[in-house]
């Protein structure tokens, strides 16, 4: 089942990214060697995938054109570089950079990835000529010939996607791209004998593995470092996912950093036979899985069915139409583009569906690898803004208990007379350390003030401006003969962090406490520790 799956989509992965369809087999075959090796989970499918390829495929095209020896030598270099810093981030243990990406940039920048793929297959799918310049140049042109479409290419195409979709909708297990290609192939033959001119494949050649890699010259190596980082990103978001979806039974705990060992061992492997970069897929993993695997051995044995055919035989394919692999990939751009997920971010947060709009208006308007640039940026940026918002509560009591709790409706809080439980609910850090600072001085300016409380169970780290301002802050309360204490430090990161930046030596012996009541008790006046009634 993996390797019917594994076929079509491979063949129109390769062909996407300018490649001949055989380097799709050649992909998945390496790929699929090298993470069972290498990798941790026992699920994971590895091989060309429709995420990255309009990535690189973009980039390198700036370079040299598809079809060239000289880019067959930088896909190659491309996955050498892509393959050496998942090594690196594995090995380093780095595999928490993949929570950088937040779910709407995410599926903002899944969504004009399917713009990408759609526009640069609807001319073949149309029969008709590739269009030339950015995005926008290519739909226009699209449009503008829109008149002159073949309507057996059209119907090939269409047939493929709607074979696929009505196949996923009865049952995962049912290889309904394979089953498109088949019917469009003998379609083809129909259509062929009739006299009608169709785009077939034509015969390709027999899969074989190279003994290395032609480097480019070192300026083009260097300028495929900024790609293969968004590439690497990329993959480690995606392989992520497919890891946390599908954990290994036999694993007690998710080992994300070996599976990243393993995807990057795949690039190195794909990159010495031959092809391009590769990426873990959520598709065919989940494929895996229901259809019963439990370990690498189905991986195995689909890419020895896949190596077969592709050095065996590679004739039958000969008569697949060309539209029908448009198909394959027209149905991709609909299953990557969420549209469940872009409904419920909208119903849910307004703000967050912004992220989506411009992440996909970038990835549409601009250059491919620049939109996915920006949307890590924009992911990293509400990511800041987020935690910069965090401001300090003032909790009350609950009445009846020990208990200090955020204000609100359902609770009928009460505060102490003279006395200020405060709590700041995130990381102390620089980016939210001014607002500390100013939030700490309005409460200086309070009358009668004789103690503050900080209950800090949430803070769980503090970095050294932060911890400045902290000191500043407790420094201006003795100077105005307010106590100061802190409450529920229970994040050991945090403790160490105030003796090391030495707010502790500032803030005395004996003013560090278990709970608010404990520190109440202690250092405010006798008149203030009544509990009100």
């Amino acid at each position: 089942m993996l390797a019917a799956i594994a076929i079509p989509e491979q063949m129109a992965t390769a062909k996407l990214g300018g490649f001949p369809p055989e380097a799709g087999f050649v992909a998945f075959v390496a790929a699929t060697v090298a993470f069972a090796m290498f990798g941790a989970s026992r699920y994971i499918s590895v091989g060309a995938d429709s995420t990255i390829t309009p990535i690189f495929a973009a980039g390198l095209a700036l370079i040299a054109a598809a079809g060239m020896p000289a880019y067959g030598a930088l896909a190659g270099t491309l996955g050498l570089l892509v393959g050496a810093m998942l090594l690196a981030a594995g090995f380093l243990r780095l595999g928490w950079i993949a929570n950088l990406l937040s779910v709407p940039v995410t599926t903002g920048f899944l969504a004009g990835i399917a713009v990408h793929i759609a526009v640069s297959q609807l001319p073949t799918a149309m029969g008709l000529q590739a269009g030339h310049g950015d995005l926008v140049d290519q739909l226009t042109s699209l449009v503008a010939r829109a008149g002159h479409t073949n309507p057996f290419t059209l119907a090939m195409a269409l047939g493929v996607l709607s074979v696929t979709l009505t196949s996923e909708r009865v049952s995962t297990r049912i290889p309904g791209a394979l089953i498109g290609l088949i019917l469009a192939g003998g379609a083809g033959l129909l259509l062929k004998h009739a006299g009608t001119s169709i785009a077939m494949l034509g015969p390709l050649a027999p899969a074989t593995l190279s003994a290395g890699i032609a480097l480019p010259p070192l300026t083009d190596v260097i300028r495929l470092v900024p790609l293969a980082l968004i590439v690497s990103l990329v993959i480690m978001v995606q392989s992520a996912a497919t890891a946390r979806s599908f954990p290994s039974p036999a694993q007690a705990l998710l080992d994300f950093d070996r599976d990243l060992i393993g995807v990057g061992a795949a690039n190195v492997f794909a990159a010495i036979a031959g092809t391009f970069p590769v990426n873990a897929s959520p598709p065919r993993t989940a494929i895996a899985v229901e259809t019963g695997s439990r370990s690498q051995a189905s991986g195995l044995a689909a890419a020895a069915m896949v190596a077969v055919l592709a050095v065996f035989g590679s004739g039958l394919l000969a008569y697949i139409p060309s539209a029908a692999l448009s198909g394959v990939l027209l149905y991709v751009s609909w299953r990557i583009t969420r549209v469940g997920t872009m409904l419920t971010v909208l119903r849910q947060s307004k703000g967050e569906f912004g992220l989506i709009a411009v992440t996909v208006l970038a990835m549409v308007v601009l250059p491919i690898d620049i939109g996915v640039g920006l949307g890590i940026l924009l992911s990293l940026l509400h990511g800041m803004w987020t935690v910069t918002r965090t401001r300090l509560i003032e909790l009350v009591n609950v009445p009846g208990t020990t208990v200090w709790w955020p204000p609100s409706e359902d609770i009928a809080g009460s505060k102490r007379e003279g006395i200020c439980v405060v709590a700041f609910q995130a990381p102390l850090s620089f980016f939210n350390a001014e607002e500390f600072r100013a939030d700490l001085a309005n409460l200086l300016g309070q009358e009668s003030l004789k103690l503050i409380v900080l209950e800090a169970a949430s803070i769980v780290e503090i970095d050294f401006t932060a911890a400045q301002v902290l000191r500043e802050g407790i420094r201006k309360c003795h100077d105005a003969g307010i106590v100061f204490a802190i409450a529920r430090l229970e994040s050991v990161r945090a403790y160490h962090a105030l003796s090391q930046f030495g707010v502790m030596k500032e803030l005395g012996d004996g003013f560090v406490f278990r709970t608010v009541d404990d520190a109440i008790r202690a250092l405010a006046p006798a008149e203030l520790r009544a509990v009100p009634q």
